[in-house]
């Protein structure tokens, strides 16, 4: 028997709140510090608390065996790498390398930075992870099946980018994936997968709008890439098609186009980005 949504999204709340305050008081806390936008200090707890918490519950809420493992390999790999390159990222020879293309670049100079190793990881776990959820689906062709791995491992990895893309403001990531799952919550695959996410997430909110913690590349990532678990949970072969090609062409823009810049243009963006803020 499914466990209730609700339940759900309560135990993402509460497992997420119980890890920040165990990370905070933990040793390795004053080396997660980092000054944000403004210049305030605040710390990357908030990522491997909202990475453990919201792979957890969405765990929990899952309807099959196969589908809570692929929440748990997604969540929790894209969690880890995000933590290492929040992390590593921070050194100085590893801030120059922006963008995919700049990583691409370092590569190419014979340098492997930490951003790589990141998108490597979290592109390795929408593999496994969406291999994990064909064993509840009907049995296919190869080829096929093949098919249907590669473009759910799309979805789950491009919507982990995308989450993470969006971390620039305090509390913008956060309701953008509310309203990315919105819609998968009434649905049977995939509702509890969000509710466990969005939960762990909700329980962080008000530390991240009043610049308490940032989610960092841990926190956004994993957070995005259950959110990929659950749409790729729910959607069929020409559903993750699509969504991908969508993913694809957000990823390529955001090379080119400040996304920041177009939510402060945005009349009802920018006031959704700025509700419940800090202000000074």
């Amino acid at each position: 028997m499914p466990v209730p949504r609700i339940l759900v999204f309560a135990a993402g709340a509460l497992a997420a709140r119980a890890t920040l305050t165990a990370v905070r008081r933990s040793p390795v806390n004053p080396s997660l510090e980092r000054a944000n936008f403004r210049g305030r200090t605040v710390t990357l707890a908030g990522g491997p608390a909202l990475a453990a918490g919201a792979s957890v519950a969405a765990a929990s809420g899952a309807l099959s065996g196969p589908a809570a493992a692929a929440a748990l390999t997604a969540g929790l790999t894209a969690g880890a790498v995000g933590l290492y390159d929040d992390v590593v990222g921070n050194r100085p020879e590893q801030k120059a390398a922006k963008g995919f293309a700049g990583h691409l670049r370092a590569l190419r100079q014979g340098r492997v930075t930490s951003g790589l190793v990141k998108i490597a990881g979290v592109g390795g776990a929408g593999l496994a992870a969406s291999a994990l959820l064909t064993l509840d689906r009907p049995r296919r062709s190869r080829w096929r099946t093949v098919a249907d791995v590669a473009l759910g491992a799309g979805v789950i990895a491009g919507t982990a980018n995308l989450v993470n893309l969006l971390d620039l403001r305090p509390g913008r990531a956060i309701k953008a994936s509310a309203l990315i799952a919105a819609p998968l919550l009434p649905m049977a695959a995939a509702g509890g997968l969000a509710a466990g996410a969005t939960g762990a997430a909700a329980g962080l909110l008000p530390d991240d709008l009043d610049e308490q913690i940032m989610l960092g590349d841990s926190g956004a990532n994993a957070l995005g890439a259950l959110l990929g678990v659950a749409i790729a949970a729910k959607a069929g072969p020409v559903g993750r098609a699509v969504i991908f090609a969508g993913l694809a062409g957000l990823t390529a823009a955001s090379e080119r186009v400040s996304f920041t810049a177009v939510i402060q243009r945005t009349p009802g963006l920018r006031e959704l980005d700025e509700l419940g803020r800090r202000q000074s």
